[in-house]
């Protein structure tokens, strides 16, 4: 921590450098207008737009502003008082880096740098701390005086969208962990309740085998069970056995997959991140990922009365998918079939039968994601009354819950775990109204 006589000698040098720098009237009240402004908008774009306004406004001087992107570390125009130019659009290659601004085609380039101390902090990498460019025109009327205040000028939009970048950031990483909350709450807590169902099956069958012990003891001593009482209780000790074995192997399979999602979920590098991250294996999706999850659902669809048709013929081998998270995808699925024990609901077809039930299935789309570059689609239906027209856009967006549901419970929060990781898989999620019900599907890379 510096101390008040060093913060005061620095003052004392900043005074210094104000009186030889000799700044105009305008252009002082040009940056007490930036300062100001910037600290009233609270949308970042506000900011952007007022970078560009501030030498419109004070010097009817024209200027753009070209921001690093985060995903593609590359530069794109960001805000400019040229009402034709189209946001977006890649920076000029003409345009590099330089410590001090320079003319180029009768533009003055200015270098904007974040604060180098905290360059770390920032959500994208960069070359000798740039973080945007800052275009005014036409240079041809700028003096060397007030190169020198634009200079100045860029600097301190630096250190204000640095800071901004930070808040911004740390602001997606908190509703992110908020969002990984309600995952591991989703997707771990509420299914872990499972476990007292099996446990109290085991304690129950334990009980027996504790009654069974005790009459053989008291046969034993007595001497009072003949062949006939020995062919009982072995039965009944087999039936128990039996059971405890079936406990068991539904407590491991349960306890493999909580494993799975646990050690998903809770990644070190989700926090670090602020986003979802990926640990992709080479899988076959419907043997390690869509069925071990209907195994983990089965006996309770049944028990809904509902019929599972299973439309995946076994993969080939040109058909593995070499970009997926196993445990991520598990939590698609593990959400997609809690949703149908919810909401499936009995139809009538058109020959009058009566059918409640779930289908899964999958198709090959031919250049889904441009030439030569194929997508898998995943569909997921399931029997019941299509989602009203206008909620359809609605259904993947955080707590939203159709009007089609009843009085069912849940959390509007599953669907949007199954959009995140998909789209961070490079792929897309969508719905289908069909004839007899709803079909949820999604599409990755194949």
């Amino acid at each position: 921590m510096r101390s008040v006589e060093s913060i005061l000698k620095s003052i004392e040098k900043k005074k210094q450098d104000y009186t030889q720098y000799n700044f105009a009237i305008i252009e002082g009240f040009a940056l007490n207008t930036f300062f100001d402004l910037a600290q009233e908008f609270s949308v970042i774009e506000d900011l952007y737009n007022l970078c560009v306004s501030i030498p419109k406004g004070f010097f009817q001087l024209d200027s753009c502003l070209y921001l690093i992107d985060s995903k593609t570390n590359q530069f794109h125009l960001s805000a400019s008082t040229d009402p034709s130019a189209e946001i977006n659009t890649p920076m000029p290659a003409e345009f590099v880096p330089k410590e001090t601004p320079y003319n180029i085609d009768n533009k003055l380039l200015l270098t904007i740098k974040g604060k180098e101390m905290l360059m770390e902090q920032l959500p994208f990498d960069t070359t000798g701390n740039v973080i945007a460019f800052l275009t005014i025109y036409p240079a041809s009327g700028i003096n060397e005086r007030q190169t020198l205040f634009f200079h100045k000028y860029a600097n301190r939009i630096g250190f204000n969208m640095h800071d901004r970048f930070i808040v911004k950031k740390n602001i997606e990483h908190l509703r992110f962990i908020r969002s990984l909350v309600a995952d591991i709450e989703h997707n771990i807590i509420v299914p872990n309740m499972i476990f007292k169902l099996y446990l109290r099956g085991m304690k129950s069958r334990i009980t027996k085998n504790l009654e069974i012990e005790r009459l053989l003891t008291t046969y034993s001593e007595n001497e009072t069970c003949d062949e006939a009482c020995l062919k009982n209780l072995l039965a009944e000790l087999i039936e128990v056995n039996q059971g405890l074995t079936t406990e068991f192997e539904n407590i491991d399979k349960h306890y493999k997959n909580t494993t799975l999602f646990l050690e998903t979920l809770l990644r070190r590098s989700h926090f670090d991140k602020g986003h979802l991250t990926l640990r992709t294996k080479s899988c076959k999706m419907k043997d390690d990922v869509i069925m071990p999850q209907l195994d983990n659902y089965k006996a309770r669809i049944k028990e809904m009365g509902i019929e599972i048709i299973d439309n995946i013929q076994p993969e080939k081998d040109s058909e593995i998918i070499t970009v997926v998270d196993i445990g991520l995808m598990a939590q698609v699925y593990a959400n997609l079939f809690s949703n149908a024990l919810k909401y499936t609901y009995e139809i009538t077809t058109d020959e009058g039968e009566k059918k409640k039930y779930l289908s899964i299935s999958r198709e090959i789309l031919k250049d889904y994601f441009g030439p030569n570059k194929d997508g898998i689609k995943y569909n997921f239906f399931s029997s019941g009354t299509n989602i009203n027209e206008e909620e359809r856009k609605l259904i993947y967006q955080e707590g939203f819950r159709g009007s089609n549901i009843s009085n069912r419970p849940g959390s509007g929060h599953g669907l949007t775990f199954i959009k995140n990781t998909i789209e961070i898989h490079g792929g897309v999620v969508g719905y289908e109204p069909l004839k007899y019900g709803n079909n949820f599907f999604f599409i990755l890379p194949k």
